[in-house]
């Protein structure tokens, strides 16, 4: 349930400037960010901070943790799964951020090019996959309907992330990893859902998948990887505008790394055992990447003053 009252339907923040879904306000998050999926996952992370100062789940179960890295302020964002999580979370901290974002996010994903279970993939690009409702509405007429839509799934055009911020995190996973047989790159396929946008097989429900995985790699020859939140955010960082209300340069930079949990290729799951392990690793060379991009606090960025990390860098 809602915390506090909203002051705008628009735009909903608190009397004292807190963001609906998120819950946090001016000075709780950082310039720059790293978001995941899992608030266990975030926790595990934030032990990298060389100090935590700020942490809030809100009542959507976003976990938003606050800290140094580096001797600069980093924020950690758990959102949760899906692209309106993705979409709360891109939108409210611009809301209460002043200055550049820079947001990378550190996922899960199932590969299907050559990476393995453990492995790596960094985002060149990211396309939406989208199901197509009306596709299964007509099909259900009787009779059915002359007008029926050709496929039960969209699959959009692909947007790209920030180069400069995209080549740094893959660097900084390369040297962290030692082995580059376990980094790819390559584009990413945001579906709308779990199983059937994501062409997984099953006798449930009638999905009309059979052939999505086929058509994704037709249509997007470099696919490598299917996830549920990459194109939202390259999506809302490349319409993000700044101060003047241009959208160029964009007021969001992104870039997105995922490891491979699901091999949809050879039918095989990561093991939990050594999941933790490569995250550990991962969102270090992710931090690094973060900090390397930005080293310093500069002028344009988010005031120290009244912040949480005033007076600790």
């Amino acid at each position: 349930m809602p915390t506090e009252q909203m002051s705008n339907a628009n735009k909903p923040l608190s009397a004292d400037g807190k963001t609906y879904h998120v819950e946090t306000k001016r000075g709780q998050v950082a310039n720059r960010i790293l978001t995941v999926g899992d608030p266990q996952r975030a926790r595990l992370i934030s032990q990298q901070l060389d100090k935590v100062l700020f942490e809030h789940m809100s009542h959507r179960g976003i976990l938003t943790i606050t800290g140094v890295y580096g001797g600069l302020p980093v924020s950690i964002v758990a959102i949760g799964m899906g692209l309106s999580m993705m979409d709360f979370f891109v939108r409210e901290v611009r809301m209460v951020v002043e200055g550049p974002l820079t947001i990378v996010r550190l996922g899960s994903c199932g590969s299907i090019c050559d990476a393995r279970a453990g492995d790596v993939i960094v985002a060149s690009a990211a396309f939406g996959i989208t199901t197509n409702y009306a596709f299964y509405t007509t099909a259900a007429e009787d009779p059915p309907s002359s007008s029926l839509p050709a496929e039960a799934y969209i699959l959009w055009p692909s947007v790209e992330p920030d180069a400069r911020l995209t080549r740094g995190v893959g660097a900084s996973i390369a040297q962290k990893l030692g082995d580059p047989g376990r980094l790819f790159t390559g584009e990413v396929g945001n579906a709308d859902g779990f199983y059937g946008s994501q062409g997984r097989a099953g006798d449930d429900f009638d999905d009309a998948n059979a052939t999505l995985l086929a058509r994704i790699r037709a249509t997007h020859p470099k696919a490598a990887a299917l996830e549920m939140e990459s194109h939202m955010l390259f999506h809302l960082a490349s319409i993000s505008t700044g101060p003047t209300g241009a959208r160029r340069p964009p007021s969001i930079r992104a870039a997105c790394a995922l490891v491979v949990f699901a091999d949809r290729s050879g039918n095989a799951f990561i093991d939990p055992s050594k999941a933790a392990a490569i995250y550990s690793d991962v969102s270090a060379a992710v931090l690094d990447a973060l900090v390397a991009d930005a080293p310093a606090q500069t002028p344009d960025m988010h005031p120290a003053e009244g912040s949480v990390w005033e007076g600790e860098l």
